[in-house]
């Protein structure tokens, strides 16, 4: 109902003319205008239509007016109908009395006047017009009330929500204020930096972080005060100390007083790209080696010829024949580094046998001047002929990366022992090759001992890649071999033994299953010996976890080794 809704007015009389006086000074009102002459009449029309206002004369032959008022507040529908009573007759105070208990709200007395009449009848309409407006609007306001209940009780689900999705993201999902304070620390973030959320809510992020942003950090606030985001790679560091660079998207709520910071690590991934960088940068100076040998080669046949002639020619004295015999030796040397060139840059494309000895010589010929220059003593006992089906390539860089990491452990010098022979691998168990690469340098920290065959983990800080041992690992591995790693020290000497064990003669058998029963540790004892030691074996073929165990004792080879350690010391 509006404000210009017209409402009803029903009239109720026994006599046709008074109704048609009623009619005609009403009329002016503009609202509908009902005629009843009798109570049952008068009790239909009030059951069919909304009623605003009764007008009724008290003396009606069969039912009076104070009976039909009785009998229209008993319903509920009517109770706060206004009634207005007409009498032709004088109403004594008692009458009066009975007709308000009837429900009646005025008394209008013969002979009517029309202006009270429609003054009185105007204020009851438009009473009961503004009640149905109010009934209306307190109807829309429920309704409003109850949709924007349900608005917010599903924006609560979302909330909840949206709470669970960011714990189970594994980025780092953090909120925080202007001021720095942590507002919000997700499950990704507890695992990423190594704190709980109770430890660091409160607390300024990038202080207890110690971010290192690209450009100053007032640069990046005013970035997010006028572009509502920024991102960018930060160094960070976790709760353990560990170094880590991030990309980090950070964006400004919709208030303008929060800040959202969605941090992933990505040091791994650098990692990989430098490393590739750096493979990439090898592998083309190894074509460039090769290309290089190959057109040094031809003149130097040429070269070697000719000083064999000169060495037999009869106009020479023994002084010169004796100079020509040491220019053809070095450059057999020459001759000996080009040919070695040539065979890291060619590769075989089927698998061949392959002499591990010779293999060794020539990874101690290619590391000679390293050898030299710090005073590293070899001695190599080759027990077996040793000759593996395989790849020379893969096979040489395996041990190119064992011996280089032994020269690089003795910076001041020691002793480097190279040790081939038969064995058997009782966990195949097969006949099989060991080699063993002993070295008395630094040696290896226990607490690195479990990271050792990880891809990008280096003990020589900013030099190493850290995928030396993690790819020799895998080459062994697709040979169906084990490398392992045993630690010895004494006193103040260490010794560090490499073995790797690979199918003698055998077909070569790429690995394509990681499903293989995980393998169990050998311990032995050597009397006498003091000191720590540990071994941690870097071949199992599940390749899922590097074990380390404590024992008493080594090998063959380390017993060796502790003795080169006791007479370097």
């Amino acid at each position: 109902m509006t404000a210009d809704t017209k409402v009803n007015i029903l009239m109720v009389d026994d006599q046709p003319g008074k109704l048609l006086s009623y009619e005609v000074i009403l009329a002016d009102l503009g609202e509908n205008l009902i005629k009843a002459t009798s109570a049952s009449e008068a009790l239909s029309v009030l059951l069919k239509n909304d009623i605003a206002v009764v007008l009724m004369d008290v003396s009606m032959p069969d039912v009076d007016g104070f009976a039909l008022a009785d009998e229209i507040r008993q319903h509920p529908r009517f109770q706060k109908t206004a009634i207005i009573f007409i009498s032709g007759v004088h109403l004594t105070d008692s009458d009066k009395i009975q007709g308000y208990r009837s429900g009646a709200v005025d008394y209008i007395s013969v002979p009517v006047v029309p202006e009270v009449l429609r003054a009185k009848i105007s204020i009851f309409a438009e009473l009961h017009r503004k009640t149905r407006m109010l009934e209306r609007l307190n109807s829309d306001l429920e309704r409003r009330v109850q949709e924007r209940t349900l608005e917010l009780s599903q924006r609560e689900e979302q909330v909840r929500n949206r709470a669970e999705l960011l714990e189970l993201a594994t980025d780092a999902i953090i909120m925080r204020d202007w001021g720095g304070s942590i507002i919000f620390w997700n499950a990704g973030a507890e695992n990423l930096y190594g704190w709980r959320r109770e430890e660091v809510l409160g607390q300024d992020l990038h202080w207890m972080l110690q971010t290192t942003f690209p450009v100053s950090f007032d640069e990046v606030e005013a970035t997010l005060r006028d572009r509502k985001t920024w991102q960018g790679n930060l160094i960070q560091r976790t709760k353990d100390g560990r170094e880590i660079i991030i990309a980090c998207r950070k964006t400004l709520n919709l208030e303008g007083n929060a800040i959202l910071e969605v941090a992933r690590d990505i040091t791994l991934q650098l990692q990989a790209e430098e490393a590739l960088r750096e493979s990439e940068k090898l592998a083309a100076m190894g074509r460039v080696a090769g290309i290089i040998a190959h057109e040094i080669n031809n003149p130097l046949a040429a070269i070697t010829n000719l000083f064999y002639l000169l060495r037999n020619h009869p106009s020479l004295n023994e002084d010169a024949r004796h100079y020509a015999e040491l220019a053809e030796q070095e450059l057999q040397r020459v001759s000996h580094i080009t040919r070695q060139t040539l065979s890291f840059y060619r590769e075989s494309k089927q698998p061949v046998s392959v002499p591990v000895n010779e293999l060794l010589d020539d990874v101690l010929g290619v590391q000679e001047r390293a050898l030299k220059s710090k005073h590293i003593a070899i001695e190599k006992k080759y027990s077996s002929s040793g000759v593996v089906h395989g790849f020379p390539a893969e096979l040489r860089q395996i041990f190119l990366n064992l011996v280089a990491n032994a020269i690089q452990a003795m910076p001041n010098g020691g002793f480097l022992r190279l040790h081939v022979r038969e064995a058997t691998d009782w966990r195949a168990p097969r006949r099989c090759m060991a080699i063993s690469i002993v070295d008395t340098g630094l040696g290896i920290r226990p607490e690195d001992a479990t990271q050792l065959f990880q891809p990008f983990f280096s003990t020589k800080s900013t030099k190493g890649t850290g995928l030396g041992l993690w790819i020799s690992k895998g080459i062994v591995q697709k040979y169906n071999g084990r490398i392992s790693c045993r630690s010895y020290r004494y006193q103040d000497k260490c010794v560090t033994c490499f073995q790797v064990l690979l199918p003698a003669l055998e077909t070569l058998n790429l690995i394509t299953s990681a499903s293989k029963e995980e393998l169990k540790l050998e311990h032995e004892s050597t009397p006498g010996a003091e000191g720590t030691d540990w071994q941690i074996d870097g071949a199992s073929t599940s390749g899922a976890q590097t074990k380390v165990s404590a024992f008493a004792g080594s090998s063959h080879d380390g017993k060796r080794a502790a003795e080169s350690a006791r007479q370097a010391s």
